[in-house]
This record gives C-alpha cells, structure tokens and sequence, in this order.
C-alpha cells in the first residue's frame, strides 16, 4: 500500500461567545480535515487546526508524500522535516496551539501520523487503538468542559441554546444541562475570567449542587503567584486539581509547594523537551496531553510513560474539534494504560460535525472506543463541502480572541497575569 493523493480542506465550524482569560471565542473556530487516499483505495482520515501557520505546513509537506507505505512513519517524520526546513511562521495566541511557531512539525506530523495509522486500521482490518498496541479500557471518560459565556456573538439573532452564563448560579445551571445530556461523571471550569472571588464561588455552588463530582478549575495563567496561592487555599478539599493557575516552570512550582492540590498544565508543559525542566523544578503534578501538538499518537503513548516513570498524572487537553479529532483522541486514550483522569473535550459546544451517521454519542460520560477498522469514522462531503465553503466566507482566517473580545470591550487588553 503506497499514498497515493492527499487532500487537505480547512473549515470553519461554529462556536459559542465562550469566554476565557484572554477574551472570547470568535463564531467559527477553524479545523483542518485531511484525507489520505492510498493506491489501494483505501482513505486515512485525520483533523487538526485551520489556522494559516497550520495549512501552510500541511500543504508544505503533501506534495511529499505520494509514494510513501504508511507503515513507514519514520520516513514520514523524515519528510516533515524537510518540508518545513525554513518555513516562515507567525506568531499567534497562547490558547490557540496552531498558531505556536515552535509547535508546526510536531503539528503537521501529527496530522499525518492518524491518517496513515487510520490506513493501517482499515488494511488491517483493526481499529487504531489495537494498531497502538490494544485497548486497555472499552469507554474512554469525559469531563464536562463549562464557561463563562455570553448568550449569543454580536450580531447573532437569538441565544445559542445554553444561553449565557456570566454568574456561578448560570453556570451550576449549565453544569447540569451537560450532566443530564451526557452523562459527564466530573466537571471543569473555564476560569480567569472573573475576579477569582466569583470563580471560587463558582466551584462552591458546583460542589454543592455536585457533591459527588470531581472538579476542576483552569484560569489558563491567568493568575498572579499570590492569588492562585491564595484561591488554591481556598478552595482547598473542592478541586481534583487547578490547571494552570499561573505560567512558567519556577512560578508553578512556587506555587504547588504552597498548597495541597495537584496542578495541571497543558501550558507549561507542552512539548517533551519542557518534561525535563518541569520534573527538575516540580511544577506540575498532571500533564494534559494532546496528540496534535504533542507529535501524534505515538508519542502520546511516550508521554504516558514518562507520566508514569515519573509519577505524574495523565489526562487530554482539547480545543473546538469535530469527530474525526475526538475518534482519534479516544483511541490514543483506550491504548494508554495510565490515564488517571477523564478527559477534557469541547465537543458539546460543537454544532457541526464531518462524519458520517452525525455526532458521536457519549454514554455515562465516556465515549465507547471504536470497534471498527481505523478510526471507525468516515467522511461525510456533503457537511465538508459545506463547512469548506463557510471557511472561504470567513474574514478571520487566524484565532484572535483578544479581537474578539475588542467588539464588546474596545480597550481590552489580553495581557496575563489578569488578577
């Protein structure tokens, strides 16, 4: 089995006014969905970001790849390479990874790795987690992922179906809805949004309203040293962990000596050469992996066992995705055998969908992995034309919720830390 044609379609899929310590969501949010066809007609399936840093990279290395066996990821990471060397890449936002320069290689393979490991499947006969050595668990658990957000973007004719939730009792509100819709067994919080006084409240209505669920709040660095101490100690026995509470390897270990929490980072710790200094400083009791910036799937299965060389706790990060990302995601996360903690996943905000039958459907919280050859999902074109063609209306072709939130705020700043 040889690639024969790759096809690389970037859209735009709706997003909720979702808020954040840098601002707020924009109405789309930009993916990528790329199909490998092999001389065999077999298709490999993979999604990852829209941003323009990430298509240039992936459209770098496409042409490369005709002729490549997919089996032959060692070759492919080769070419990546290559096709990089010297490409020219912007800076972007800190919360949105495809637009971080230094994450484009780890990107573009990643992108290309579950396209050929979906090829492998589907020649195989196997789904991606037995390729990755074989499930060790037959659902994969999800948290709930609520926000702080506005009832509907600027312009917008009628709320989104959550509506707004700009106070702790909307939010307790909105908890619920998604714990009768999926099932969700724990709960995370979207924070450095409010005076922490409001978020602390926040987790202190949902523990109340939950007492069973674990929950965890994630300000994205938003806090000062002395505040995240501060609201740590305060929200002492209410957290499974605080996520990011404050940016950099000296300033979270600052923080972690001082109070009795685990902290969380897709921020801090987002690539392996950061394990080393993050290990060395004790700044992070659990890493959120995230095969897309992470290198692919295969090195997610790495990081698990550094995470569990070193004792570390593991989980996954996510940003607005589709089914194709959260396919992907489920496998990688059947086939480590130290996942300590659910999930995250954006998928219920998400309206849209590329797959063929429509959303996948959660069950008590967790999604099932899937039995089928590959990633167990197909395209459906007709959404993918559709979604491609929304893109091609799009006037914001990069993420910027600091703009975003200029509609609302016009001096807004973004600037971290916030409190």
């Amino acid at each position: 089995m040889k690639i024969e044609k790759i096809t690389v379609t970037p859209i735009a899929i709706q997003d909720p006014p979702l808020l954040n310590v840098l601002g707020i969501h924009q109405p789309y949010a930009l993916r990528s969905v790329i199909e490998v066809t092999a001389d065999n007609g077999l298709v490999g399936l993979a999604e990852t970001y829209g941003d323009s840093n990430t298509l240039n990279g992936l459209n770098r290395v496409k042409d490369l790849l005709p002729g490549l066996d997919p089996f032959r990821l060692n070759e492919l990471q080769a070419l990546v390479e290559r096709g990089l060397a010297g490409m020219a890449v912007k800076d972007g936002s800190i919360l949105a990874p495809g637009t971080i320069p230094e994450r484009a290689k780890a990107i573009a393979f990643a992108a290309f790795e579950t396209a050929c490991l979906d090829l492998q499947g589907k020649l195989l006969g196997l789904p991606v987690a037995e390729v990755l050595g074989g499930r060790v668990r037959d659902a994969v658990p999800f948290s709930a992922y609520l926000f702080y957000k506005k009832g509907r973007h600027l312009g917008a004719a009628h709320d989104d179906p959550y509506g707004a939730a700009e106070t702790p009792e909307a939010v307790v509100r909105q908890a619920k809805a998604f714990v009768v819709e999926y099932g969700f067994k724990s709960l995370k919080l979207k924070g450095g949004v409010y005076e922490p006084a409001v978020e602390i409240e926040t987790m202190r209505q949902l523990r109340r309203a939950f007492p069973d669920h674990p929950l965890r709040l994630d300000p994205n660095g938003g806090w000062t040293v002395k505040t995240a101490i501060a609201a740590a100690r305060e929200l002492s026995g209410t957290l499974e962990y605080l996520e990011d509470p404050v940016l950099g390897f000296a300033e979270s270990a600052e923080v972690a000596r001082a109070i009795s929490m685990p902290i969380a980072t897709n921020m801090v710790v987002v690539s392996f050469k950061d394990l080393a200094e993050s290990i060395r400083h004790g700044s992070v009791q659990v890493v959120l992996s995230d095969h897309h910036y992470w290198g692919g799937m295969r090195a997610t299965q790495s990081l698990a066992q550094i995470c569990s060389i070193w004792g570390l706790g593991l989980s996954m990060h996510s940003n607005s995705h589709l089914g194709i990302s959260l396919a992907a995601m489920v496998h990688v996360a059947a086939a480590c055998t130290n996942l300590t903690y659910a999930c995250d996943t954006h998928y219920p905000w998400q309206q849209d969908e590329v797959v063929t039958g429509g959303k996948l459907k959660f069950v008590d919280g967790a999604l099932p992995v899937p039995t089928r050859p590959g990633l167990g999902v197909e395209i459906d074109h007709d959404a993918l034309d559709r979604l491609h063609r929304r893109y091609l209306a799009c006037a914001d072709l990069d993420r910027d919720d600091v703009k975003e939130m200029r509609k609302y705020v016009p001096d807004w700043k973004g600037t971290l830390p916030r409190f």
